[in-house]
């Protein structure tokens, strides 16, 4: 979606093709999705939503439908799977990444885990997860080599994510993995957003994005701490 911004502003035709029915809903829900394609098409990009790509020839691309579309330039977003083998071999326990402790220390004395790899436990309630951001890394990068010379620090860090797309800036504090509802309080309206979402997993608050209220996304990584 960043690309597609970054290609409209060089007054590039866009098309973007997506398994989704709405763009990132799977990580900030169908009200920020809908609001994310609206503002999209606002600047002229056009989507093909629950389908996917099935040929790429030289200057065309063909849909699962059958349909074609006209293609000079094709990006594909594909995502990442940990590369768990090794660990596994080594006798860690692995589970859709490395399990490690609080103190991002493996199944296996001595062996820490850091960064995409890691999935680790978020909360009291033993909520494991693994999150795909460089800060994220680059923290327990720093936590798991304090603890390799002997510290014994817990890795208690929030992650966070930003993207600026167009004129609009949003910020995500937390994590919500899956099975989260979602709370607007302001605006989504396309021509002056100005709004904080709330996502929970049941009664629990887990996340908070805001467009508009950077102040509150401060507090809320205060809150979630």
């Amino acid at each position: 979606m960043e690309v597609a911004a970054a290609l409209r502003a060089r007054n590039v035709a866009v098309h973007v093709v997506a398994l989704d029915d709405i763009p990132m809903a799977r990580v900030l829900g169908n009200d920020v999705g809908v609001f994310m394609q609206t503002l999209h098409e606002k600047h002229g990009v056009m989507f093909h939503l629950g389908t996917s790509v099935v040929a790429v020839e030289r200057d065309r691309v063909q849909l699962k439908e059958g349909s074609w579309l006209s293609a000079d330039l094709v990006i594909a977003g594909i995502g990442v799977r940990p590369a768990t083998a090794l660990a596994a071999e080594a006798g860690l326990t692995v589970d859709n990444g490395v399990i490690v402790n609080e103190y991002l220390e493996s199944s296996v004395p001595g062996v820490y885990a850091a960064g995409d790899i890691a999935r680790w436990p978020a909360d009291a309630n033993g909520t494991s997860m693994r999150v795909e951001h460089w800060i994220m890394a680059e923290r327990q990068g720093q936590t798991a080599a304090r603890n390799m010379l002997g510290g014994r620090k817990q890795f208690d860090a929030v992650p966070f994510f930003w993207t600026e797309q167009y004129d609009v800036t949003l910020l995500y504090t937390g994590h919500a993995e899956r099975g989260f509802t979602t709370t607007v309080v302001g605006s989504l309206d396309v021509a002056r957003p100005d709004c904080r979402v709330e996502y929970r997993q049941g009664d629990t608050l887990v996340a908070v994005a805001t467009i508009g209220r950077d102040v509150e996304s401060l507090n809320a990584e205060v809150q979630l701490e």
